[in-house]
């Protein structure tokens, strides 16, 4: 059994009749499951989660980014989130009877795909990127959709795939293969996004913070708070609960209390076993120590 996973972001958030029909598309093959989707109306984008085998997701993927295009105009895009594709990003990311380096040739003919085929530039990122300066998303998306019609004449940002000029209305989109990633947001008692850069400066790696931590302050202002936006590109070197503690002393500093965070889409039992037993201080706590976690290995076992 080979599958992978992918997590596709869409730059729409607000209206949930486009979302579905943008999702709807998945639907079509049976050995593809959607597993988790979510909104964000402040963001102004969904992150859909799909798992199954490669083939099928490959094609699910690309039918998605085909009615994206058919559905958002960016042209009339506003959200807190950086974006520059209407499809924003898709990465591919190894489960099981799978390697990095078979996602990084699928997500080469994926990225081909979408190029040829609905004329939408496409760039490799992580593991799949052709240059040292797309290894990271962040460097890639500079600038935004609207920046990217000057950026794009610009050699260097000659795309891996497609035209090389920004689609009018769907923008561009990055695909690549990396590691499993958490989208952990920390939300702070105040309206001062001041602080939250502050923090997510102090926090990532790029400005000296911890390694596998991308992170900026973004406004939510149904709430009427500001949020500590992050990516952990590798969980287990830089854990939640570490990132967590840092970002409230961090806080406290300016006087403001945390009142909340969220995930946005699925994250590892390990990572939530690996928080538990930090927080509660037990020694030798695994998987293995969860009851839902043992009983499928012996239900595995026995088939």
């Amino acid at each position: 059994m080979k599958l992978i996973e992918s997590v596709p972001n869409f730059s729409e958030g607000r209206r949930e009749e486009i979302v579905r029909q943008i999702i709807e598309e998945a639907s079509k093959y049976p050995k593809v499951k959607v597993l988790d989707w979510s909104m964000d109306k402040d963001h102004n984008r969904s992150v859909v989660t799909l798992v199954g085998e490669p083939e099928q997701v490959l094609n699910a993927l690309f039918d998605m980014t085909k009615k994206a295009a058919e559905l958002i105009d960016l042209r009339y895009h506003k959200g807190e989130h950086p974006r520059m594709g209407a499809t924003d990003v898709i990465p591919l990311v190894p489960l099981i009877g799978t390697t990095m380096q078979e996602c990084v040739e699928w997500s080469k003919q994926l990225g081909k795909r979408i190029g040829e085929e609905l004329g939408i530039p496409v760039y490799l990122y992580e593991r799949s990127a052709t240059r040292p300066e797309r290894e990271n998303l962040s460097e890639i998306r500079k600038g935004e959709f609207e920046g990217f019609f000057e950026k794009i004449k610009d050699p260097k940002w000659k795309p891996d795939f497609g035209p090389d000029r920004v689609h009018e209305t769907a923008g561009v989109t990055a695909v690549g293969a990396r590691e499993f990633l958490i989208a952990f947001n920390v939300n702070l008692g105040t309206n001062n996004i001041e602080i939250a850069d502050k923090i997510a400066k102090a926090v990532r790696h790029i400005s000296g913070g911890y390694r596998y931590v991308k992170a900026m302050g973004v406004e939510l202002k149904e709430k009427g708070i500001v949020q500590v936006s992050m990516n952990l590109t590798n969980y287990k070197k830089s854990p939640i609960f570490r990132v967590f503690e840092t970002i409230k002393r961090e806080a406290a500093r300016y006087g403001v209390p945390v009142v909340g965070s969220e995930i946005i889409g699925m994250v590892p039992l390990q990572a939530i076993v690996d928080t538990f037993a930090w927080y509660l201080q037990i020694d030798d706590f695994g998987t293995n120590r969860v009851i839902e976690e043992r009983l499928l290995n012996e239900l595995t076992k026995e088939e």
